[in-house]
């Protein structure tokens, strides 16, 4: 094999841009005892891979097959026990905001509103202004 195109399927394989035909070339050229001397750094590297490719894991996977029925069981109670506790203790909501709450609440919620509202626009009149800011910096920085 060329030296010029190892080198060249080296630089492709660290790029991630070989095919598994070239890197069967690659692994086939550092198993052999005359790699270059420049080129000798990378054997121990390919010579790792074709080796880890031929380890298998050989021992026994113990499974469970017996399983506990009363876990099942504690299970399907609990859930019981939560939906009816649920069930009693719900409570109907209020039918209209001023049932739930006073006048002064709901005024106080109002002005809490429009403070809001009125500092949100002034923020959004300076996107505004970003947006058009970035729209003419563009156009000038494309056309040059």
């Amino acid at each position: 094999m060329e030296l010029a195109n190892i080198e060249k399927l080296l630089e492709k394989y660290f790029e991630a841009q070989t095919t598994l035909a070239e890197e069967k070339i690659l692994q086939i050229y550092f198993s052999q005892d005359n790699v270059a001397p420049h080129l000798e750094e990378y054997k121990s590297m390919f010579n790792y891979f074709s080796n880890a490719k031929k380890e298998r894991f050989t021992k026994q996977v113990p499974l469970k097959t017996k399983k506990n029925n009363y876990l099942k069981w504690i299970s399907v109670a609990a859930v019981a026990v939560l939906t009816i506790a649920v069930y009693f203790n719900y409570n109907k909501p209020a039918n209209s905001l001023e049932e739930a709450y006073t006048q002064k609440e709901l005024e106080s919620a109002q002005k809490a509103l429009k403070l809001f509202a009125a500092n949100f626009n002034v923020g959004t009149q300076g996107v505004t202004y970003l947006s058009e800011f970035e729209k003419n910096t563009n156009r000038f920085l494309i056309n040059k």
